[in-house]
């Protein structure tokens, strides 16, 4: 039938093929089109460069044609890409073949509607999953879905480029670490148009990942790229995930940027160009975002982690921007989907932009040190946050929310902990103005998580 576990909160994930078949992605198929009601319609579906992502796409394909629904074969694509598609095309509903950054052995779906909405768990893909597991999905037509296939690669850079004013930037070299992933075929065409000069690491797409795996924001997964940028005397440096919907900046001292810090970097941008605008960031951003807004004349609006809390909120405030610190960055402009490739080309056009390197820019904008995330196993999260909670309340000093997970704020240094979506893991981030009141907050609530 199929394993129900592979059904989380933002995407379908299972490991190939044990819990995640052609079977399954079959199931799936038929899913989406019952689901969305498509039947008579067109899916526009993508893959990344997984091993198993060819006969994944396949089976799926069968069951979205056999329920009536045509398709738009986009063949290996970025999952941004595959957003753009069904925005821009005006298609009522999408499917990206990924596991994102996950090991070679994983893969699964990301899906969409139409406007590039995507699916979450409470809204469709628990509804895709009962109605599979309840052996009541819709009889096939008699008349089956045709396939189309398409190249939208060059449209999408063009996409890409139209956010960033082209006159006037300075020559910059870039190292690029594509981890083997989509980002090997999807930048090429956008680098063409630009003068910089690309320094390519792993463009060649491969499944088997043979390099590192395809996860940038695990600190070892970079270092290859840090020790590049310093070797090559580059401007900065550029990793992006598996499906290239992510990416992470190294400055042109090694220095990893965290992806918040990032996100501040790309409002900035936005800012100079629409004042004004209204910048959506998550609870566990940097402080530096939302004063960097505050400071540019711009609205920061604080939210929940994850993608089907931001867009909504997105689309409800007329927000140009929104930042995680998880390196999703999300454009209005771009249908509200996120995009790792515009991302880094606003970062690269405020570096073209001044004489001073990434480093300096970033200065002003980021005055504070942090933890970075630390996990921890516990028996149970809730507890253990409850009694956080009591601990700090008792002993006053500091402001404490409950927005996601809990956030307690002394104004000196701030930490939020919060529960992961996908594993039994409490999550902490902490950040002040110095290293050592990082570790003093830090070793104080691990210590009581941790008892």
């Amino acid at each position: 039938m199929i394993e129900e576990s592979i059904f989380k909160a933002y995407d379908i994930r299972g490991i190939y093929p044990e819990t995640l078949d052609e079977e399954a992605a079959r199931l799936i198929g038929r899913a989406l089109v019952a689901h969305l009601g498509l039947s008579g319609s067109r899916v526009v579906v993508g893959r990344d460069m997984r091993l198993s992502g060819e006969p994944l796409q396949k089976a799926f394909i069968d069951g979205v044609t056999a329920s009536g629904a045509d398709v738009l074969d986009l063949g290996m694509v970025s999952t941004d890409a595959m957003y753009f598609a069904v925005g821009s095309l005006e298609e009522p509903g999408g499917a990206m073949i990924t596991a994102s950054h996950n090991p070679k052995q994983y893969n699964g779906f990301k899906l969409c509607r139409e406007g590039a909405r995507a699916l979450s768990g409470e809204d469709g893909l628990f509804q895709m999953r009962d109605l599979i597991l309840s052996g009541k999905l819709p009889d096939p037509p008699e008349f089956r879905g045709s396939v189309e296939v398409t190249d939208i690669t060059e449209d999408y850079a063009k996409h890409c480029l139209s956010f960033i004013d082209r006159e006037g930037l300075r020559p910059l070299k870039i190292v690029v670490d594509a981890g083997n992933g989509m980002a090997g075929k999807m930048l090429p065409p956008v680098f063409e148009e630009l003068p910089f000069e690309v320094i390519p690491m792993y463009f060649a797409l491969d499944g088997s990942f043979p390099n590192h795996p395809p996860n940038p924001i695990e600190p070892e997964n970079m270092v290859e790229l840090q020790e590049r940028v310093v070797a090559e005397g580059a401007d900065f440096g550029v990793a992006f995930d598996g499906d290239a919907d992510r990416c992470f900046l190294v400055d042109e001292q090694g220095r990893t940027v965290s992806g918040d810090i990032l996100a501040a970097l790309v409002a900035k941008n936005i800012l100079e160009k629409e004042p004004g605008a209204t910048i959506l960031y998550n609870a566990i951003c940097s402080k530096a975002l939302p004063e960097l807004v505050e400071r540019e004349g711009g609205r920061a609006i604080r939210t929940k982690v994850g993608h089907s809390i931001i867009k909504p909120q997105m689309r409800d405030n007329d927000a140009a921007f929104g930042g995680e610190h998880s390196g999703h960055f999300y454009f209005r402009d771009n249908y509200y989907a996120d995009s790792g490739i515009i991302a880094m080309l606003t970062a690269a056009e405020l570096v073209a932009r001044q004489d001073g390197p990434l480093s300096a820019l970033l200065a002003p904008i980021d005055p504070y040190v942090r933890s970075g995330e630390i996990n921890s196993e516990v028996p149970d999260a809730q507890a253990a946050i409850d009694r956080v909670e009591r601990f700090y309340e008792k002993r006053g000093g500091a402001d404490t929310d409950r927005l996601d997970g809990l956030t307690v704020d002394s104004g000196d240094w701030w930490f939020n902990l919060r529960p992961s979506n996908t594993e039994p893991l409490l999550r902490l981030n902490v950040e002040a103005a110095d290293r050592s009141t990082v570790e003093r907050v830090q070793n104080e609530v691990l210590g009581m998580i941790r008892a």
